[in-house]
């Protein structure tokens, strides 16, 4: 989950692959973002509230974000300006908090997670990045003015039902699914994103990636391809069909990524474009990740999800070390994550 999203951060939210290519060529290893962004919209996103507006507002600077205001204003500003080669974006630090949520008290505690999620978001310093997707936004703007942190999940706007919802789901799908319970898993994965997210058509997407990751850990099939196809009804018309031909596929990614499915954020071709790479590439984690990540748009979320799923099906020894190790704050997370399997994880 962690390297998908470190891998793709330099070139998140690159739309022209032109672009990609010519400012990092072929990415397959972790890489340190450029200054200037030539896809960035960062400067038309609302500094006060979800989605696009003015920069009049303080959400952005003052309650979350401290100290980065700047770096909304001018064209071309990348995303996550100044940040290090394995870097973890902000989604990605947030699952991170969860599962330490989750270690500490042993359990799926939401007041627990909200009010570690206000404490890290709102303290300067605590973390390098320099964007806040609209749902935390959203979130902070509601919370500045006095709603009850349980309820500052802000309404459904366009982008809403975005893959990046779905980056924080993972640890507290694993946590829960430990004795095997794969509905409970589900149930779990949509209480924990119902905190920050209202939307029903996302719901349905999150639902099918929390029962694919438990199933996965739990009980595990014989072949990947027919679980990712027995989880899309409704999910998209032809998809199945599509994750069936997708072993067979000589051509590149793009012409799925990026070509039959939008690269960008948007839940209905994101999600479909996670699952075609995992079926794709089900047996070589290295080569979907690279594929995932050189497809540009949401390459950081979509890596998220899709190391999750392919790391749960392939195991550790599929990961290239370079990546495990390369990772900016790889001695802490290995800890965390050996904290968070001995608390829930069967031993093999």
């Amino acid at each position: 989950m962690m390297i998908g999203d470190a891998l793709s951060m330099p070139v998140h939210w690159y739309y022209r692959l032109s672009d990609l290519q010519r400012d990092f060529g072929m990415i397959r290893d972790y890489q340190a973002p450029k200054s200037l962004h030539p896809s960035s919209i960062m400067s038309l996103a609302s500094t006060a509230r979800a989605g696009r507006g003015t920069q009049a507002g303080d959400v952005v600077g003052e309650i979350i974000l401290k100290g980065k205001k700047h770096h909304w204003g001018p064209a071309h500003r990348h995303y996550h300006q100044g940040m290090q080669a394995g870097e973890n974006t902000l989604n990605a630090l947030c699952a991170r908090l969860l599962m330490r949520s989750l270690s500490r008290v042993r359990g799926h505690d939401t007041v627990d997670f909200l009010a570690e999620y206000v404490q890290f978001m709102t303290t300067e310093g605590s973390h390098n990045d320099t964007y806040a997707e609209s749902y935390h936004r959203d979130f902070f703007a509601n919370w500045a003015h006095g709603v009850p942190v349980d309820q500052c999940a802000g309404a459904t706007g366009h982008d809403t039902a975005s893959i990046g919802g779905l980056v924080g789901l993972a640890p507290v799908v694993l946590a829960i699914a430990a004795d095997g319970d794969v509905q409970q898993a589900v149930d779990a994965g949509l209480r924990q994103l119902r905190l920050t997210h209202k939307s029903q058509p996302l719901e349905i997407f999150a639902a099918a990636y929390s029962r694919l990751l438990a199933q996965l850990v739990y009980s595990p099939p014989e072949s990947l391809g027919p679980l990712l196809q027995a989880q899309t009804p409704g999910l998209g018309k032809g998809l199945g069909a599509l994750l069936g031909q997708a072993p067979n596929h000589q051509d590149a990614a793009t012409r799925v990524v990026g070509g039959l499915y939008s690269p960008a954020c948007y839940i209905e071709d994101s999600f479909p474009s996670v699952l075609y790479l995992a079926a794709r590439y089900a047996n070589d984690f290295e080569a979907a990740l690279i594929a995932n990540t050189n497809a540009g748009g949401d390459n950081c979320h979509r890596g998220s999800i899709l190391g999750a799923l392919l790391g749960a099906w392939l195991g550790l020894d599929a990961i290239p070390s370079r990546w495990r190790q390369g990772l900016l704050d790889s001695p802490a997370l290995g800890q965390e994550v050996e904290v968070f399997i001995d608390r829930f994880l069967p031993a093999s």
